[in-house]
């Protein structure tokens, strides 16, 4: 039987809901086996963002080399970079040893309002990393900062992947959470085509982690040899069962269920 591997390169969330924590378990849910190179450790829970500790760059690369130069991987996913030096340095390791299915999610600010991503370092993931991604998976507000437009409609969004696409990512998926309706509705744009994914719009304050678990879920599939479009549909299927079968955990933003997926019988 074929292991697929998923390495992640994101933050830590000491509340399990999002972060190197919601990629892992994800991994584990859709049958790939994970590895992390962590970036920053956050004290951080349902109520938000207490603390930020990075990683130096080195130590992020140190830990891509461990992971790369031995266990490999089928797909990686990115998330908190939260430095210009900390994003250079993982693009350069992922062009040094040829990574293919990189899955972007360009992690700018918590669910609590905390930023996690410095200003100059927007520059260096659409200079650097994005031109290597697979995929990139930005909800609005980041799209909306690396397009440099405001989304208002359906035809701005689409002007909106146009334009992160001209970066040099091969195709964009623009989450639809952040707008109003009684649907979410995800953009994606392969350069040629667009496709979209629609779920049920779920009145809860338990969204912690959602952009995490969505695009490991994508990079999950895609590791197993997924199209992007196949990939981009499990994770709606994934993160739509995670949110509907809440697990209404601490005060405020609380974590999505990992494990709904699965007890649906939506995995392999």
């Amino acid at each position: 039987m074929a292991i697929y591997k998923v390495l992640t390169i994101a933050g830590s969330d000491s509340g399990g809901g999002a972060g190197i924590q919601a990629d892992l378990k994800t991994f584990q849910e859709l049958g790939v086996f994970g590895t992390s190179a962590l970036t920053a450790v956050t004290a951080q829970n349902t109520l938000g963002v207490h603390g930020v500790y990075p990683m130096t760059a080195e130590a992020v690369e140190k830990q891509i080399d461990a992971v790369l130069s031995d266990i490999g991987a089928d797909a990686v996913k990115t998330g908190m970079l939260f430095s210009a030096e900390i994003i250079e340095a993982a693009a350069r390791k992922l062009s040094e040893y040829n990574c293919q299915n990189i899955i972007v999610d360009p992690v700018m600010i918590a669910k609590g309002g905390a930023s996690l991503l410095q200003e100059a370092a927007v520059e260096a993931l659409k200079r650097t990393l994005l031109p290597r991604a697979l995929v990139v998976t930005p909800n609005i507000p980041e799209a909306e900062v690396i397009a440099g437009m405001k989304i208002t409609s359906e035809a701005s969004k689409r002007e909106a992947a146009e334009i992160i696409l001209s970066l040099g990512v091969k195709n964009v998926l623009i989450k639809g959470g952040h707008e109003e309706g009684s649907q979410t509705v995800d953009l994606l744009f392969d350069g040629s085509e667009y496709y979209t994914f629609t779920g049920r719009r779920i009145d809860t304050k338990d969204t912690h982690g959602t952009g995490c678990t969505f695009s490991a879920a994508m990079a999950a599939s895609i590791a197993t040899g997924a199209s992007v479009q196949a990939a981009a549909e499990t994770a709606k299927e994934f993160i739509q069962a995670a949110i509907e079968d809440g697990l209404y955990l601490g005060k405020g933003h609380g974590p999505t269920n990992h494990w709904a997926f699965r007890r649906r019988g939506g995995s392999k």
